[in-house]
């Protein structure tokens, strides 16, 4: 009795750890001409949940569905800009700018649907390492640069509506157009976000490509059974989104779980920002709407507001943000 009753036991658990892995490579899912997964669709990936582990909530992995509703409720009060007033909130608290009422933001309403506190989930507590020495020093001298903001080439890359907000890679959630499309063709995948109208063209079983550095780096895919992974590396620049160098390496994994999601997990590695790689996932949602054409003004008017700005104080004898003449400062942006 008790070896029977132990075999039942073992099956059910192989039962369990296997419904996951063949849920993932199920021939119920539409393939391709190509014979690939067809991963192809609009998506959203809009969701509470922050990349971060709040502080708060340090020492939980997961929420039960009381205190997710309980997190959902508060952050949407915190965070919700109609609510802030202008002389005590600042452009990084809550998350966004203040001068957009809460009508354009898209943050999301919910967390992800495993009710994890954090979409980063190694390390695992929920956050990403610290920043190495070396990573450290190129963010001090690209905060001198901006502080500085000598010419539109020392503004940051959102300023100038190149890269950055949630477009990646990797993608991340944000305060608004977290939209993604995902188009396959036999031998490329195009991944149009959003957020800055950015267009990835991803080359399928191809090899790195040096001669023409790109903003959002040199993306190539490939077939992991039915996963597309895509790797990222050759960046133009040497600091990128959430610190990363110019050494940065991205693997992007694509898989579909459902008729209606596909899960998206990356994981960053860049031994000139941190001396450990990170890793973070979340859903891409099958989206009704259509992907809208976004227009990025900041860097055709804005910009010259800035600079303008700028000088100005410097001629009065502040730093450029108004603050007390100094040789060094901090100023506050997207990418800090």
């Amino acid at each position: 009795m008790i070896n029977r009753a132990l075999t039942k036991l073992s099956l059910a658990i192989a039962t369990v750890l296997v419904a996951p892995l063949a849920l993932g490579q199920s021939d119920d899912f539409p393939r391709t001409e190509y014979g690939h997964p067809d991963l192809q669709g609009t998506y959203t990936f809009r969701t509470i949940t922050p990349l971060n582990r709040p502080r708060e909530l340090e020492h939980l992995e997961t929420l039960t569905p009381e205190q997710a509703a309980e997190w959902e409720e508060f952050e949407l009060r915190r965070q919700n800009r109609d609510l802030i007033i202008d002389s005590v909130g600042g452009a990084g608290y809550p998350p966004g700018v203040i001068s957009y009422n809460n009508f354009w933001y898209e943050r999301g309403e919910n967390t992800v649907a495993d009710r994890r506190t954090s979409l980063i989930y190694d390390p695992p507590n929920g956050r990403m390492p610290q920043t190495n020495e070396i990573g450290r020093q190129r963010r001090a001298e690209y905060g001198q640069m901006v502080f500085e903001s000598a010419g539109p080439e020392g503004r940051t890359t959102v300023d100038r509506c190149i890269v950055g907000f949630v477009g990646g890679p990797p993608m991340i959630p944000g305060s608004y157009n977290n939209n993604m499309q995902l188009v396959q063709t036999k031998d490329s995948v195009m991944i149009l976000n959003e957020m800055v109208h950015s267009v990835r063209v991803i080359r399928l079983d191809s090899e790195h490509h040096t001669k023409q550095l790109k903003w959002e780096g040199d993306s190539i895919g490939y077939w992991e059974g039915d996963t597309l992974v895509v790797h990222t590396q050759n960046w133009y620049h040497d600091y990128n989104l959430r610190g990363m160098s110019d050494q940065a390496e991205v693997v992007e994994r694509f898989t579909r779980t459902d008729a209606n999601t596909l899960e998206y997990d990356f994981t960053v590695t860049d031994p000139l920002s941190w001396d450990v790689p990170w890793s973070a996932k979340f859903p891409l949602r099958e989206s009704p709407d259509p992907v809208y054409e976004y227009a990025c003004h900041e860097g055709n008017h804005g910009l010259v507001g800035i600079l303008a700005g700028w000088r100005y104080q410097e001629s009065i004898g502040n730093n450029g943000d108004g603050s007390p003449k100094s040789d060094t400062g901090v100023v506050e942006t997207e990418e800090n």
